[in-house]
């Protein structure tokens, strides 16, 4: 569902947990962005995000069950998009994850989908114990 009220656009969706499925909702927030202007740059940062945080859903939180749904929302204005991700998941203790910048984590395949979210976004908070993640992009103003 879309809904557009003072400049603000809104969407949500919830689609079972398995790959690709989330593909429509991640290329409704990309095209409200490109309509708004929004940089490459910044585009790419919301796409990776949201197509990470959509992955550590359906893998880790729901176990790629297609009984288990992921919820999604967006909601973009001038100043900034607002996106949401939740499973039907446990959830997880982010500390408890290693870190994959360290030596002898490199080739263990966890850990960098959460570090790339938080790099490319401004801001990012976990809900739900876990099972929930909010991201927050601001426009930068040197795109390319």
């Amino acid at each position: 569902m879309s809904t557009q009220s003072n400049n603000t656009w809104r969407r949500v969706a919830s689609f079972p947990s398995v790959s690709g499925a989330g593909t429509p909702f991640v290329e409704a927030v990309l095209n409200e962005l490109a309509r708004r202007a929004w940089s490459s740059k910044d585009l790419f940062a919301v796409q990776l995000a949201l197509e990470e945080a959509i992955a550590n859903a359906v893998e880790h939180g729901n176990r790629r069950d297609p009984a288990k749904k992921v919820d999604v929302s967006a909601e973009i204005s001038v100043e900034r998009v607002l996106l949401s991700v939740r499973d039907e998941g446990e959830g997880f203790d982010e500390t408890a994850t290693p870190n994959p910048t360290l030596a002898e984590n490199l080739e263990i395949p966890t850990g960098r989908g959460l570090l790339l979210i938080g790099n490319f976004m401004t801001n990012v908070w976990r809900g739900s114990g876990g099972a929930e993640i909010f991201m927050e992009k601001t426009p930068t103003s040197d795109g390319f």
